[in-house]
């Protein structure tokens, strides 16, 4: 802890304690409305006859960059090949 967030006689700073701890209540707070907001899409989404798990699954795959899709669809299709499932 800083030594400015500590008075002489050890206590920590009460108001800004308590203004560190509001504002992250309300990001959780945000965080849960987005959540939430997410979770309907998918549920607009699965009304519509789209496959949310496939739709989670192009999310992923765009997050990550061509080279380690590339390499990661690779290394799966070898396992797959090595089980006898393709």
């Amino acid at each position: 802890m800083a030594d400015h967030d500590i008075d002489a006689g050890g206590q920590v700073a009460a108001d800004e304690l308590r203004l560190l701890i509001e504002r992250a209540e309300r990001l959780e707070e945000e965080k849960k409305g987005i959540q939430d907001d997410i979770k309907d899409v998918f549920g607009e989404a699965k009304a519509r006859g789209y496959d949310p798990k496939a739709i989670k699954k192009i999310m992923a795959i765009r997050k990550m960059k061509r080279e380690e899709y590339q390499e990661a669809e690779a290394i799966l299709e070898v396992y797959l090949q090595s089980l006898g499932m393709i």
